[in-house]
């Protein structure tokens, strides 16, 4: 059996006149959808979990929204998420599709959540590598110990000092930054290695 939550009667009750009949009807939806829900405050906003967090239903001053939280893995209206919620800026019940469109939604969150399903993390894109400046190149060839300090550093470390040394835009700093760069690196400093 689902719980109620106190903490979300208040939140209804100091909302604005319009959002209240909005609020009221998305949490009969939410139980009546998955009679197992618990609802919470998350964000500062009404929650229902199930498994995890099926939806929020925050109230602003002008609009309400509805947040799904598997949006990306249900079908149906629910994937036109907009900068609002996955039902764009609701101000009123006519904004929301019919109880039975609603409830369909949740209860596939709701399956969703119980099988564990999580949405695919966004691929990161790696960074291009930079190459090294010949001038660079030609330091370190002088000396063997920085020539081996340089070749250990992880690749986000070397594109720190790449980027150090390229992003200058007088001849006389980037003389001064390579001068920098290849004596922390033969005494195998990174970049930043005050910080550490």
């Amino acid at each position: 059996m689902g719980s109620r939550d106190k903490r979300i009667d208040a939140y209804i009750a100091r909302s604005a006149d319009f959002a209240k009949p909005i609020l009221i009807h998305l949490r009969a939806v939410m139980h009546a959808a998955v009679p197992a829900v618990e609802e919470t405050l998350k964000w500062g906003s009404p929650s229902y979990v199930h498994h995890g967090i099926l939806g929020i239903t925050p109230a602003f001053k002008q609009h309400c929204a509805l947040l799904l939280c598997r949006a990306s893995l249900i079908v149906g209206k629910a994937k036109s998420r907009g900068a609002r919620g996955h039902f764009r800026r609701i101000t009123s019940l006519t904004d929301l599709p019919s109880k039975a469109v609603l409830i369909g939604l949740i209860r596939q969150a709701a399956k969703l959540n119980e099988e564990g399903v999580r949405p695919k993390a966004k691929a990161k894109s790696a960074k291009k590598a930079l190459p090294t400046p010949a001038d660079l190149a030609a330091g370190l060839q002088k000396s063997a110990k920085a020539k081996t300090a340089w070749t250990e550093f992880s690749p986000s470390a070397r594109r720190e000092y790449l980027e150090w040394i390229t992003e200058a835009k007088r001849p006389e700093t980037r003389a001064g930054r390579l001068k920098t760069t290849l004596a922390w690196v033969k005494a195998g400093k990174q970049r930043n290695w005050k910080y550490a």
